[in-house]
């Protein structure tokens, strides 16, 4: 049984704080204003739609996307994993402005559906808006967000074809009972497909300690192995962790603010990407 603490919660206060705050303003980059620094686990708008190309996303899937979907938040493709069939339930973790749960609605409709949780109340409204549009340019009703925190799911038991999510667990501060609820979740033989930011050594405590990485992904990160570990706990099989150097190097060629900010606590001749890598990652639950 998890105990909240109030660590956890004020890590919990710290994201859904950063979060809103890029849901009200449309970005994840957004100048800096007063004490709140720019930054997060994406890219400015202008770079958003080269960053999703970069990392799998087809032109197709970006065109059909509700306006303001994306907003650079993503590291990687978990419905292109997913390898999605029509029929399937689709469900998304911390699905933000709905950007890969209106492309995973896509790949199962006519009969599946696709459900977004996340625990950001501004997120979840913006979504929620862009229901209507995704409706009228596709034609399909088979989309869904709730309220809800990933350590806490609101599904029911084995009720899920595929589990994704795309650069958030990383954020909890209850990662093992994530992968125990995506378990919990999931119907005997389903599939996880998600991509998340995982580390090839511990980050220097000083990037750990920045409010700017944690919202922006990377001072909640945790090794590739643990991950790994985390996840046989969990009951999962077959699983598969997929190092993908490509947002960590993408984020190198910008003038990212939260890059920058990292950069000046990492050793000397160092780079995030020694530390940092996108991890796509696979795996089901048993049959039985």
């Amino acid at each position: 049984m998890s105990v909240r603490t109030n660590e956890d919660e004020k890590i919990r206060e710290q994201v859904r704080h950063g979060y809103g705050k890029i849901a009200l303003e449309g970005s994840c980059c957004a100048p800096a204003t007063g004490s709140d620094k720019g930054g997060c686990c994406g890219s400015s708008p202008e770079q958003a739609s080269a960053l999703i190309e970069r990392i799998g996303y087809s032109t197709d899937e970006i065109a059909a996307l509700p306006e303001g979907a994306n907003m650079g938040l993503s590291c990687g493709n978990p419905t292109a994993i997913a390898s999605l069939k029509p029929g399937e339930i689709v469900l998304d973790l911390g699905s933000g402005g709905g950007f890969d749960v209106f492309i995973a609605a896509q790949k199962v409709a006519p009969h599946g559906r696709a459900i977004g949780v996340d625990m950001t109340t501004e997120m979840l409204a913006k979504a929620r808006r862009n229901v209507d549009a995704y409706e009228k340019r596709t034609g399909l009703r088979n989309v869904e967000f709730r309220l809800g925190e990933i350590e806490h799911l609101p599904i029911a038991d084995n009720s899920v074809d595929v589990v994704i999510s795309n650069c958030v667990i990383n954020l909890s501060p209850d990662k093992a009972k994530v992968w125990r609820e995506i378990s919990r979740v999931l119907k005997p033989g389903g599939r996880v497909a998600i991509s998340d930011l995982a580390l090839f050594k511990p980050l220097p405590d000083s990037v750990r300690d920045l409010v700017e990485a944690l919202v922006g992904c990377i001072a909640g990160a945790v090794l590739v192995e643990d991950t790994e570990q985390m996840m046989r706990q969990a009951r999962l099989v077959d699983i598969i962790l997929t190092p993908r150097p490509e947002y960590v190097e993408a984020m190198s060629q910008w003038n990212d603010p939260l890059y920058a900010e990292v950069l000046r606590h990492l050793p000397p001749n160092s780079k995030p990407a020694d530390f940092i890598t996108s991890l796509s990652i696979s795996a089901r639950n048993p049959c039985v």
